[in-house]
């Protein structure tokens, strides 16, 4: 492990108000939830094994799923 403490001092900062940390906010729970469910996936297929290929889906069919989802999502500027 690190010896660095835990946190570390920050150089100066512009506090963000509420509405503008909302995003940010927002943005980090929807990336906590997806590593959440990769890691269930991961603690299930190491307890019990990988599922046979009879009950899975191709990845032929999830990719072309995912590239619908995106073909119908609004522009987004960075």
């Amino acid at each position: 492990m690190s010896q660095q403490p835990d946190t570390a001092p920050v150089p100066d900062r512009q506090p963000l108000d509420e509405h503008t940390a909302a995003s940010p906010r927002a943005c980090a729970a929807e990336q906590r939830a997806k590593a959440d469910a990769l890691s269930s996936v991961s603690e299930d297929i190491a307890a019990y094994g990988y599922p046979s290929a009879e009950v899975g889906v191709p990845w032929e069919t999830t990719r072309g799923d995912h590239l619908a989802r995106l073909a119908d999502e609004q522009p987004r500027v960075a």
